[in-house]
């Protein structure tokens, strides 16, 4: 029993260190160990083949406990004003002011510091203009209670509609995205250098021409955000992922809720 402890005990500890690596293949094996310590523990600890399968699929249904608790009462507002706000500190976000340097760096100059807020969720987003105004960049930081992460956002507009999008977003999106919108996900965290050659190659790649961008003004950003963010609701609503909530408020329907689960063994499929 002893023996089959310490076993246990060798298989999570190495899975916990594989996973404290940037390298991707290492991560790649922690996460796989944290399923095998789980299997492990009902087999060897508990006695039964069936409990060790049980306790490993646990990790795959665990979400759901999020789902039915938080997301399923979640409701949130239609329109999203945004507003001026206030940056964020070094405390919650410590790499904020060089991050802006960075960006500041490559040709693009500070426009404002908006974003909305509903309850416990608040977004807020630094824009800045590429001098040119052909291309936009955000530097976004989500909240909600405790938990909070931040992502960069490339967005380059053109003159029919359509928009091109580079983002280092660390999840897969919560939300189906309009067919106007194509997005290229950036793998990393940075550096902003690499994240705007990639998103020059997605345009290139895309066969857009740099004259057919369209020029945004600061004046006129601020709003287009705002209809694009709208906009993007109103698909997921006719995608059956979100429904109406009175008039003001959207939430989250049973299609919505799988889709989310979808999207977390997405995530676990892409870090595994």
């Amino acid at each position: 029993m002893i023996s089959n402890l310490l076993l246990v005990l060798g298989v999570g500890v190495l899975s916990a260190a594989f996973r404290s690596f940037q390298h991707r293949l290492l991560f790649r094996l922690g996460t796989l160990g944290i399923g095998a310590t789980s299997f492990l523990a009902g087999w060897l600890l508990g006695g039964n083949v069936w409990l060790g399968v049980i306790l490993a699929a646990s990790w795959l249904f665990l979400p759901w406990l999020e789902i039915l608790t938080r997301v399923r009462r979640l409701r949130l507002p239609l329109e999203r004003t945004l507003q001026p706000r206030t940056p964020p500190n070094r405390e919650s976000f410590p790499g904020f002011s060089d991050l802006t340097e960075e960006i500041e760096a490559r040709g693009f100059e500070y426009v404002e510091d908006i974003g909305w807020q509903h309850e416990d969720n608040r977004q807020f987003y630094r824009v800045l203009n590429e001098e040119h105004g052909k291309t936009q960049a955000c530097i976004c930081l989500a909240e909600q209670q405790e938990f909070a992460f931040y992502y960069v956002t490339l967005t380059s507009r053109t003159a029919d509609g359509k928009v091109f999008m580079t983002w280092n977003y660390p999840f897969s999106y919560g939300l189906k995205l309009p067919p106007h919108l194509k997005v290229k996900r950036f793998p990393d965290q940075g550096p902003f250098s690499k994240i705007l050659t990639d998103h020059k190659n997605f345009l290139q790649t895309e066969g857009v021409n740099p004259a057919a961008l369209l020029v945004q003004t600061p004046e006129e950003i601020a709003h287009t955000m705002q209809d694009e963010m709208r906009a993007q609701l109103i698909h997921n609503i006719d995608l059956g992922l979100l429904e109406r909530d009175g008039e003001k408020f959207i939430r989250y329907t049973r299609r919505g809720m799988f889709f989310l689960w979808f999207q977390f063994l997405r995530d676990l499929v892409r870090l595994t």
